[in-house]
């Protein structure tokens, strides 16, 4: 089995304007690789690239506040253009974080094969959990 690549707690991590970049799709200095791969398959992993679609969307929202029309007008573009635009993303998860990992230096799969084993790892334990004598295969008991 292979294992998974954690980083230590002492792993750098990008600074603000470094974030803002990486989050309109930039590449990471190379000594940044480790988070990069942190941050697209560790706990929270959508919710975090659900964050970064956020900051992508924003100057969309903030341009739909100038546009000359009424305000119900704005806010319905502004919000149909954030909804659409997080559709999307949502739709486009797995292949961008994919290609994010792929731009920090890791193999293309890594971070689909490291979540999976992260999966499989916690499908395992919610059975052991469940069934804390069952220690061999199916139906086997010691």
């Amino acid at each position: 089995m292979r294992t998974e690549h954690r980083p230590s707690p002492a792993v750098a991590r990008p600074n603000p304007w470094q974030w803002l970049r990486y989050a309109f799709g930039g590449r990471l200095p190379r000594r940044l690789s480790a988070w990069v791969l942190a941050d697209t398959t560790g706990p929270g992993w959508a919710r975090r690239h659900l964050s970064r679609s956020v900051v992508q969307l924003m100057p969309l929202v903030v341009l739909c506040m100038f546009v000359p029309v009424g305000t119900a007008y704005r806010l319905t573009a502004a919000l149909g253009g954030l909804l659409v635009g997080l559709m999307y993303s949502l739709a486009l998860m797995v292949e961008t974080t994919e290609h994010r990992v792929a731009k920090a230096g890791y193999p293309a799969g890594t971070a689909a094969r490291l979540r999976e084993e992260r999966a499989e790892r916690a499908r395992t334990a919610r059975v052991e959990q469940r069934h804390p004598y069952r220690v061999g295969g199916a139906g086997s008991f010691d």
